[in-house]
């Protein structure tokens, strides 16, 4: 599924205009990506959590040359899914 499929779902569903539906899902994404930008975690109760994870400095190779280089710490955002939803997916989907 894309976001296009996403918004359409939620205007057929609700009736509200694809339009309108768009403008609502883009400005969740943005908020959400200018609140882990500013450090802030993102909690959804029932949904999950966007958080930032601290990635340490460690040593990296890069085998076409050979040669060994440091990758600096960072930050990096991460989805951690709520209980509800990790237990709707185990009881719910079947892989093909």
């Amino acid at each position: 599924m894309i976001k296009a499929d996403i918004i359409s779902s939620i205007s057929d569903k609700s009736g509200i205009e694809k339009v309108d539906v768009q403008t609502v899902v883009e400005g969740v994404m943005n908020e959400i990506k200018r609140s882990l930008e500013r450090g802030e975690n993102v909690y959804l109760r029932g949904f999950g959590s966007f958080i930032i994870k601290k990635r340490a400095e460690k040593t990296g190779r890069n085998i076409l040359k050979n040669t060994t280089l440091i990758i600096p710490a960072h930050n990096i955002p991460s989805f951690k899914p709520a209980k509800v939803l990790s237990n709707a997916v185990k009881d719910k989907v079947v892989v093909k």
